[in-house]
């Protein structure tokens, strides 16, 4: 399916299906009516960018709701569904809670393309959310010239176990359990620059669910979680620096980093929306004099299907990545310092 359609190339010109920038958004969203939000069922909102929301049913039950799409990243059809659906129903793990149906969204070239490619990108998806142990409720589709394709997650959770970026306190460390580095990767594939191991590499680690990681993680007294997608390891730290008011000190020689990244970024491969994520962290972030503008782009690399940011307190963290590591989740790293200095702003070391 994947040799007669390249289906990264289909993509509008410019068009990377990046996330909106913070910045952006807000100057869209700060002059409209926020209806809700004086709710007191609303738990969590969009006050501090978290990754769902959390609406209250009963004392004793919440539900998360969330949702992702994007336009091809990679070329095979059954891998991108299973990528945009592990990316989806990752909002609900970071959040703390179990995933139980899920809502297709599609837009689909129908009269140009192959309707067996989007049978196979169903396909892909319907299997993931089958691996998370949620349902397949249906969906929505619309005839469009640029494929586009995600899900709508909902998903449940106790009132009083929710996990936001905004709870991390000074003494907890920061574990990582995905590498980053994808968003330049999948920029190769789009520009044929990417041997066939290392996709097959970054495929598998975008299609990894963030399932087992929770579950790791909920038998520790956890702090603060998200997960790293759009807005870069450095923008997503950021986002829990200030919704925690604290400060975090990034150890980069830590951070797990897909091999031959830093390579493909030397020869100019490098998306938009990481430069993008660059210019909007520059102020907040303190990187050292002598470190390459290279390696600040990768810390800010746009990240698809990442891993999770969890906070949690110093001493338990140990223990946390060997269970992390005893249950599959490999490339799990403590990678910095969460501090009462420096609050809303990350040193990078």
């Amino acid at each position: 399916m994947s040799a007669s359609v390249k289906l990264t190339s289909l993509t509008t010109k410019g068009g990377c299906g990046c996330k909106i920038s913070p910045d952006a958004l807000s100057s869209v969203l700060k002059n409209l009516p926020r209806p809700g939000q004086d709710d007191p069922r609303l738990l969590v909102g969009v006050e501090t960018s978290d990754d769902a929301g959390v609406y209250q049913l009963t004392d004793e039950l919440a539900i998360v709701q969330t949702l992702d799409f994007f336009t091809p990243i990679v070329d095979d059809p059954y891998w991108f569904g299973q990528i945009a659906a592990a990316n989806a129903l990752s909002d609900v793990f970071a959040m703390g809670g179990t995933p139980i149906t899920a809502l297709n969204i599609v837009g689909f070239p129908i009269s140009k393309l192959d309707p067996a490619i989007l049978t196979e990108i169903l396909r892909g998806a319907a299997d993931k959310v089958a691996e998370a142990g949620a349902a397949l409720v249906g969906g929505h589709s619309i005839d469009d010239q640029e494929p586009k394709f995600g899900l709508s997650v909902t998903g449940t959770i106790h009132p009083s176990r929710i996990l936001t970026n905004a709870g991390a306190k000074p003494g907890d460390v920061l574990i990582l359990t995905k590498p980053i580095g994808v968003g330049i990767q999948t920029t190769a594939i789009k520009r044929d620059a990417l041997t066939p191991e290392a996709t097959q590499t970054v495929m598998s680690v975008m299609a990894t669910l963030n399932k087992q990681a929770a579950q790791c993680m909920l038998a520790f007294p956890v702090n603060a979680c998200t997960d790293v997608t759009g807005f870069g390891l450095l923008g997503h730290a950021l986002e829990m620096a200030e919704g925690s008011s604290v400060g975090i000190r990034l150890h980069t020689a830590n951070v797990p980093i897909l091999p031959g990244t830093r390579d493909l970024a030397e020869r100019g491969i490098v998306p938009g929306g990481s430069k993008s994520n660059f210019r909007w962290v520059a102020d907040r972030v303190r990187f050292p004099e002598e470190m390459a503008e290279i390696d600040r782009l990768i810390l800010c690399d746009a990240v698809t299907s990442g891993g999770l940011l969890i906070s949690l307190p110093a001493n338990e963290a140990e223990g946390l990545l060997a269970s992390l590591h005893q249950h599959g989740v490999e490339w799990a790293r403590i990678i910095a310092d969460v501090t009462a200095d420096h609050p809303g702003t990350i040193v990078v070391e």
